[in-house]
């Protein structure tokens, strides 16, 4: 995988090199700074993404912090670059939020930074526009529809900390780009992510992205929110 974003290789003659890295990361496309997932977005966990993110099943909230934590403990001590002062779930527009009555994000982020012993702002960043009503984007909408998408709660003093965003699934990596520009802007340090999925589709043989259309899971018909356990 690429050593800055995670994008996994198509072809494993791509990662024989000292530090490999996708064309974008050559050329420092993202504003974060590392970027990790737990999974391939293969249907089984699209099905579990589902399940938290419109039926709140808890429990899936807090395994996917687990295997996050696991991540983080098997690279966080190269050269500190994980280290992190603070966690920030990627914002719901508020619309959306009482629409759903959660952000998915948090309910991943809240039960990590109580397992790292990191502080947890889920208010620092708001999305101050929504997104398209349609499900599915191609690549281009997607990264219009968050490009100045959010911006900080207040102004908070965020000067040279370390934020570890956390969201449910990378696509283009549009969102978490989005979200770390307002982060840098504001002061902070570092920006690192951690997502449960990784879309693995439209790459070519160096992990660049082709051309594809995205969609993201759609809320289950016919189904009432299952009970919080």
């Amino acid at each position: 995988m690429c050593d800055c974003c995670g994008r996994p290789f198509a072809s494993p003659i791509a990662g024989l090199s000292a530090q490999p890295l996708c064309r974008l990361c050559r050329v420092s496309f993202y504003a974060f700074d590392r970027a990790r997932s737990f999974a391939a977005y293969n249907p089984a966990l699209a099905k579990a993404v589902v399940l938290l993110k419109y039926e709140e099943v808890l429990p899936l909230g807090d395994w996917f912090a687990s295997r996050l934590a696991e991540i983080l403990r098997r690279t966080g001590d190269v050269a500190n670059e994980w280290r992190a002062d603070v966690v920030v779930p990627v914002p719901l527009h508020a619309d959306r939020r009482r629409e759903r009555g959660y952000n998915q994000a948090e309910l991943i982020a809240r039960p990590l930074a109580a397992r790292l012993g990191i502080k947890l702002e889920p208010r620092l960043l708001i999305r101050t526009r929504p997104r398209p009503s349609r499900l599915v984007l191609s690549r281009t909408e997607h990264w219009k529809s968050v490009r100045g998408a959010y911006a900080m709660a207040g102004k908070p003093k965020i000067d040279n900390l370390r934020i570890l965003l956390v969201d449910d699934v990378l696509t283009t990596g549009a969102t978490l780009d989005a979200c770390s520009r307002t982060l840098k802007r504001a002061g902070a340090a570092t920006v690192t992510c951690l997502t449960v999925g990784r879309v693995r589709s439209g790459l070519d043989a160096t992990g660049s992205p082709r051309k594809s259309q995205l969609s993201t899971p759609s809320k289950p018909e016919g189904k009432s929110r299952a009970s919080k356990v």
